[in-house]
């Protein structure tokens, strides 16, 4: 793992997650669904946010430690943050995740979750909830070296599955899916508080 950020800025680790958590977490978000708790996922910030399905076109909902599989994920991320500051001094200070749902034809167009200098977000994370993922049901995540820009790997969004990657430096995408599609979106954030502004999440 810390190899590979270091040597590539991402990486790939199959099975992090118990099958034990996936299913629960997977039983949590389909009462959010039920329950038409997701939202519309946008583009921009403040007064420039859009919908714009050309763009993106997934349903969102923000994690909180107040349920049973939401707290032990929770918790599972800050003993990664707490392992990757000791061991890369990345600097992590916080961490913010959501679900995202992708139902057929939905996908995310290239991006970058950081740009340099503008913003606060070190280390993306992607957790995949999807079992029993096939090659046909399409829907990869498409990493892109940070240098040459030429796509790097296509990842299966295979249950337990964590994806790690640089924010500032990985472009990424989702292909359109050919069946329904869930995973949680994570982002390690440094501290960017000054002496007028708090910026921690809490």
């Amino acid at each position: 793992m810390c190899d590979d950020l270091v040597e590539k800025s991402w990486t790939v680790m199959p099975d992090y997650f118990q099958p034990d958590l996936i299913a629960l977490l997977n039983q949590e978000l389909s009462t959010y669904q039920a329950s038409n708790a997701l939202s519309r996922a946008g583009i921009g910030r403040s007064d420039a946010f859009k919908i714009d399905d050309r763009v993106r076109g997934d349903k969102i909902l923000w994690l909180s430690p107040k349920t049973k599989a939401q707290n032990q994920y929770l918790e599972a991320m800050e003993s990664l943050r707490m392992a990757l500051n000791r061991l890369l001094f990345l600097g992590l200070f916080e961490f913010e995740s959501h679900f995202a749902v992708y139902e057929p034809g939905a996908h995310y167009q290239k991006h970058k979750d950081s740009f340099k200098g503008a913003a606060n977000r070190i280390l993306t994370t992607v957790t995949y909830l999807n079992d029993n993922w096939q090659d046909e049901n399409l829907g990869f995540l498409v990493i892109y070296h940070p240098e040459s820009d030429t796509e790097a790997a296509r990842i299966k969004p295979e249950a337990g599955t964590l994806v790690l990657f640089l924010s500032e430096d990985i472009a990424h995408e989702v292909e359109p899916t050919a069946r329904y599609r869930a995973s949680i979106a994570g982002w390690f954030r440094c501290n960017a508080s000054t002496p007028d502004a708090i910026d921690p999440l809490s």
